[in-house]
């Protein structure tokens, strides 16, 4: 996967099912982990945890990918490289999303592996493992849902009751004075990159994220977003990127609807 030109949709649906695998032989290891009782658990210097299972799952997906595409800088939650002067294309890996969820035990947790070309994400696989749903897209290929009925193509949905979809672990101050310019709306709350794939196969409408996350809690699903015809703006409307020096992305909302259905409400807390 060397040189400057963009991936073809055939490059990018050659690598999808080899990610795939890998974070599902992520997702494994951590199932194994926390059913066998062995995984230890860390706080990170900003007090959030860090478990055996996420290491595991790192090693995982980052020796897959250096085997897949050694070519290819591979940036992790759970790795550190300097971020001075970024390559056109890079991974990005989160191996377990929703820490907080894994121990708590309610199986809102996935396995995040995105590529990233030109600020945007072209390839994402989220694997759920206590769900055992993957959700996978490239660009130009579809997206789609497999779990052990197969493999189905999902899209977004603009019509219907509207549906939010808010963080469980991560409430915002801001949240319920975005919620009030909505229309009237049923509230699903949920852990991880999983919110963001629920606008994506249709069952909610609207994620807003009002608060600081970073590009590997985001990316996969973002590019699992796009395939399904929604998409991940900043409040202002501006499509979500993944480049610049840091990898904090500012406030956005993830979304099926038009930037008129929600921008009173953006306004509202900007």
């Amino acid at each position: 996967m060397t040189g400057t030109r963009p991936l073809s949709a055939d490059d990018l649906t050659a690598l999808l099912e080899d990610v795939r695998r890998a974070a599902v032989h992520a997702g494994d290891a951590i199932v194994a982990l926390a059913r066998d009782g062995a995984c230890e658990t860390w706080r990170k210097a900003d007090e959030s945890p860090l478990t055996a299972a996420d290491l595991a799952a790192h090693e995982i997906i980052d020796g897959a990918l250096r085997e897949l595409d050694p070519d290819t800088l591979v940036i992790s939650e759970e790795s550190v490289c300097a971020l001075d002067a970024l390559p056109r294309r890079f991974w990005l890996v989160d191996p377990l999303d929703g820490t907080r969820e894994f121990l708590a035990g309610n199986g809102e947790y996935t396995v995040n592996v995105a590529l990233v070309e030109d600020g945007v994400p072209v390839l994402g696989v989220v694997h759920a493992p206590a769900r055992g749903a993957t959700y996978a897209a490239a660009r130009g290929a579809g997206a789609t849902c497999s779990d052990a009925r197969g493999s189905t193509a999902i899209r977004a949905a603009s019509d219907g009751a509207l549906v939010v979809v808010a963080s469980r672990s991560h409430p915002s101050p801001s949240l319920d004075e975005f919620l009030a310019q909505l229309a009237p709306h049923a509230v699903l709350e949920l852990g991880s990159s999983l919110k963001l794939c629920l606008v994506a196969d249709g069952t909610a409408h609207i994620y807003p994220r009002l608060g600081p996350t970073s590009w590997w809690d985001t990316a996969a699903a973002h590019a699992v977003v796009l395939e399904s015809g929604a998409h991940v703006c900043t409040l202002d409307g501006a499509p979500l990127r993944y480049d610049g020096r840091g990898v904090l992305n500012p406030s956005f909302v993830c979304t099926s609807l038009p930037y008129a259905a929600w921008a009173a409400a953006a306004r509202s807390i900007a």
